[in-house]
C-alpha cells in the first residue's frame, strides 16, 4: 500500500537528484565487476529494499537479470518481513537465497535462549569464536548478542561470499543511521585474512536521511514492510527490536530521535566492533 504522504514539487526534485547519485554508485560498480561478481544483500527492511529497488531499476537500463541475492535467516525473525520479502521476491524475479548458520540452529534445537555447547559445532564456527575470542564452554542462542550475531550473520555472510565467489557485494546502509557508519566509503575494499574473503562493499544510499527514505518510497510508491506502518523505525531480530510508537515510521518525530533507539542495545554498543569482524 503506497505512504499516503503529500510530497512537493521541490521535494520530488531533491529525491529524484538522490535517487540518481545512488545509481551512478550502482553504474560505477557495473564498471569495475562483472555481474557475476556482484551480489545484494537485502534484509526486507527499509534501507535494503531501497538500494535493491534501485539497483532492479539500473538493471533495466542495462537489460540485465537481477544479481545474486542473499538473506539471512537469524532464526528470529518477524512473520511479516518474511512475508514481504517472499510477495516481492516473485514480483522482481529475485534471485534469492536464504543463507542460515545451520550447524548453530541444530545445536541451539531452533530455541531462542537454548544452550549451545562449542564443542557441539562444526570446525569453522569453532574457528570462529576464536577469532573473536570466545573462550567460553557455552553460550544462550540469541540472534543479536556478540557471539550470536557473529556466528549468524558475518560468518554466514562471508560464507555466501565464498560460494559464489562475489568480488563486489551491495548493502543498504546509511550515514545518518549510526555512528559506526559515519565515516562509511560508497566503496570499501576488505583484504583477505583469515575465514573472510577479498570483496568490496558497495553503498549506494549512504547519502540518504531516514526523512529522504521515507520521502522517496511515498513519491515513487516504493513497497515496504508493515511494520514500518505499525511503528516500527529500524527492524531487526523479531524478540529484540521493539517501537516506541503506534503511527506509521514516517510521521514520527524522525529529525530529533533515534532510529535505531528499538533494536538489541548490547549489539548497538558493540557495533564498531563487530564491524571490524566484518559485520555489515
Amino acid at each position: 500500500m503506497p505512504i499516503k504522504k503529500e510530497i512537493s514539487e521541490k521535494r520530488k526534485r531533491q529525491c529524484a537528484k538522490l535517487v540518481e547519485l545512488s545509481k551512478e554508485v550502482v553504474r560505477k560498480a557495473f564498471e569495475n565487476f562483472k555481474p557475476d561478481e556482484l551480489g545484494v544483500t537485502w534484509t526486507g527492511g527499509k534501507d535494503s529494499t531501497l538500494t535493491l529497488w534501485i539497483i532492479r531499476q539500473v538493471c533495466e537500463e542495462k537489460g540485465i537479470s537481477l544479481l545474486k541475492t542473499m538473506i539471512i535467516g537469524e532464526g528470529d525473525e518477524f512473520e511479516e518481513i518474511e512475508a514481504f520479502v517472499g510477495k516481492y521476491e516473485k514480483e522482481w524475479q529475485v534471485p534469492l537465497e536464504w543463507c542460515r548458520n545451520d550447524d548453530v540452529l541444530k545445536a541451539a534445537n531452533h530455541t531462542l535462549g537454548a544452550p549451545v555447547r562449542v564443542k557441539d559445532l562444526n570446525e569453522r564456527n569453532q574457528e570462529e569464536l576464536k577469532r573473536i575470542g570466545f573462550e567460553e564452554e557455552e553460550f544462550p542462542f540469541e540472534a543479536e548478542s556478540y557471539v550470536g550475531n557473529h556466528l549468524m550473520k558475518t560468518v554466514v555472510f562471508n560464507q555466501w561470499l565464498e560460494r559464489h565467489n562475489i568480488k563486489g557485494v551491495f548493502q543498504g546502509l546509511r550515514w545518518d543511521e549510526h555512528p559506526s557508519r559515519f565515516d562509511d566509503e560508497y566503496f570499501e575494499d576488505k583484504e583477505a585474512e583469515y575465514l573472510v574473503p577479498e570483496h568490496t562493499r558497495i553503498r549506494p544510499i549512504l547519502h540518504f536521511t531516514e526523512k529522504d527514505l521515507w520521502d522517496t518510497y511515498a513519491w515513487l510508491s516504493i513497497p515496504y514492510c508493515s511494520l514500518y506502518e505499525k511503528g516500527y523505525r529500524s527492524l531487526g531480530a523479531k524478540t529484540t527490536s521493539k517501537k516506541f510508537s503506534d503511527i506509521p515510521a514516517w510521521e514520527q518525530d524522525i529529525e530529533n530521535t533515534e532510529e535505531r533507539a528499538g533494536r538489541h542495545q548490547d549489539k548497538e554498543k558493540a557495533m564498531e566492533r563487530l564491524r571490524m569482524l566484518g559485520y555489515m
